[in-house]
């Protein structure tokens, strides 16, 4: 236990160095303020932008618009995001030789990981906490919110979305050397949930649909049962994750 809150830390501290922390707190600090502020500015610069003659029907903005402005910009440009800073935390170590260091003097192999997995968690939450947090006041500031079902549930099925992309971006780092590698493996495992979602009997139990059942939720169109099982399964392919990255590197010669 004190090998592994030591390195976490050390972990941490990296990410300060390298301005990780920083992006990540920035990046989503930035969605968590375009959601609600595109809903509500988008009809007035369609209107400025409207010749004379020309006519457009644009509704009145809603919290429900923010909201999808939200999800939409986490779920695709976000998880980018996260994907690229996070790739090479295992290839840097590789490409510096560190991991030679700290593995001859006597550190666990499987504390590496689960230490990188919790840094990396802690970042992930922190900044989407701050980016929730900002649009939903945002958003209670020019709408009432009425007429939002379900929404810590939705906001939490797209956390959990990101925590398994975390473990699937560690899993691929065990596997390959380079950030390369590591991305291609991750730009695989989302191509194959979207391929496997194609099939309508599959698509209760994938994981995608943590992030692309969002605003249905809060329409009240999907209730959070029918998501039950999805859940589970991200949960477990977290687990499993971890454990095939722990098993994988404890092989990887240094």
């Amino acid at each position: 236990m004190r090998a592994y809150i030591a390195f976490t830390k050390k972990e941490l501290l990296e990410s300060l160095r390298t301005y990780k922390l920083l992006i990540m707190f920035m990046v989503f600090i930035f969605f968590g303020m375009l959601a609600p502020l595109t809903a509500k500015l988008t009809p007035k610069l369609l209107e400025s932008l409207m010749t004379e003659g020309m006519q457009i029907i644009v509704s009145e903005p809603t919290a429900l618009d923010s909201w999808t402005q939200f999800f939409k910009t986490v779920s695709q440009i976000g998880f980018i995001v996260v994907t690229v800073l996070f790739s090479g935390m295992m290839a840097n170590e590789f490409d510096r030789g560190t991991f030679i260091n700290i593995l001859t003097k006597g550190l666990p192999r499987s504390t590496v990981i689960l230490s990188k997995f919790t840094v990396a968690s802690i970042i992930w939450t922190i900044s989407y906490l701050i980016s929730f947090s900002l649009c939903y006041l945002y958003t209670i500031y020019f709408w009432n919110g009425d007429g939002i079902s379900n929404l810590i549930f939705s906001v939490s099925c797209l956390w959990l979305f990101g925590i398994l992309l975390l473990a699937v971006i560690l899993l691929g780092g065990a596997i390959f050397r380079s950030s390369y590698g590591c991305l291609m493996f991750v730009v695989g495992f989302i191509a194959l949930l979207f391929l496997v979602n194609v099939v309508p009997s599959f698509q209760s139990y994938n994981p995608i649909v943590l992030i692309s059942k969002n605003m249905s939720l809060l329409n009240n169109e999907t209730v959070p049962e029918d998501l039950r099982v999805a859940i589970l399964i991200s949960i477990v392919f977290i687990f499993i994750s971890i454990f095939i990255a722990v098993k994988i590197f404890n092989k990887k010669s240094i």
